[in-house]
């Protein structure tokens, strides 16, 4: 399987994990099967002109593009089962990581990996448990006629996504502790970087933790970055699209497009929020 990081904005960095050609030979998990029934059936559903199928696909990506990219991140590693921790401790199969030299320097980017890793794990644990909490309070639900017991499945699904989250992290940190990561920088992610147009959104203060700056490269330096200790976009919609054209990964779009509005819309409330700040404190000094 091949990583990549990718710089969403000076302080925040997308994971992906791209899976390469399994063997011919290698059966197929009921995981996956699963996964590929739901969706078809999505698809389906999409598909419709009107109908319940219909309003329930439309709010299920509504909701969905509000998961944090972060867990679609972990979700796109695969759990780390015996025979794959066997395959990758006797160097069958390589692990690369593909970064972009320009933003993320080498020493810099096995602790990005171990942040991403390892950040939100407790969270996951603990959603994890309340999805499972709740799934015997909506079974009720399911008496009802006609319609299916969609606040079961939401948590069904969400519980699932949670786990994937977690185990992704636990197979990060697995590679990270035996170095059975190769990191490869890539003049093509690069190429795209520089190629973006300035100036980009950017905050005069952090948006995120102090324990974020390891998601990113927080001090690009340059005029496109004039408050190196707040945040600046590094990509955007646009650009991404020309990032998966490159990189010939058609799957990355949706995860770029995602993770860009994401950090789009933190980035605009929080100069929103300063905005209000140096406005509300200009009206008390003016009526000091």
């Amino acid at each position: 399987m091949r990583l990549y990081l990718l710089p969403i904005s000076t302080r925040r960095t997308l994971l992906y994990c791209q899976k390469l050609d399994a063997p011919a030979t290698q059966k197929q998990t009921w995981g996956d099967w699963l996964q590929g029934k739901a969706a078809r059936t999505w698809s389906d559903w999409e598909q419709k002109e009107k109908g319940w199928q219909k309003k329930v696909v439309s709010y299920g990506n509504y909701a969905l593009r509000r998961i944090p990219y972060e867990e679609w991140g972990l979700k796109s590693v695969p759990p780390l089962s015996q025979r794959r921790k066997q395959v990758e401790l006797r160097g069958d199969e390589k692990v690369e990581v593909v970064y972009p030299k320009s933003l993320l320097p080498l020493g810099k980017v096995s602790k990005i990996l171990e942040a991403l890793a390892t950040e939100r794990e407790s969270l996951h644990k603990q959603r994890l448990a309340w999805c499972f909490v709740g799934m015997p309070v909506t079974i009720p639900i399911g008496l009802l006629p006609v319609i299916p017991n969609l606040p079961f499945f939401y948590l069904v699904y969400r519980a699932w996504s949670h786990w994937r989250a977690y185990a992704g992290g636990k197979h990060i940190q697995f590679l990270l502790k035996n170095n059975l990561l190769t990191y490869t920088p890539s003049p093509v992610v690069d190429a795209v970087y520089a190629g973006q147009e300035q100036p980009l959104p950017s905050t005069p203060e952090p948006t995120t933790s102090p324990n974020a700056e390891l998601l990113g490269n927080e001090k690009v330096p340059g005029p496109e970055n004039p408050h190196p200790e707040g945040e600046t976009m590094l990509l955007n919609q646009a650009n991404g699209r020309k990032m998966t054209q490159a990189l010939d990964l058609p799957q990355l779009e949706i995860e770029l497009e995602r993770a860009i509005w994401q950090v789009e819309t933190a980035v605009q409330l929080s100069k929103e929020d300063i905005a209000e700040e140096n406005s509300r404190g200009g009206d008390e000094k003016k009526t000091q």
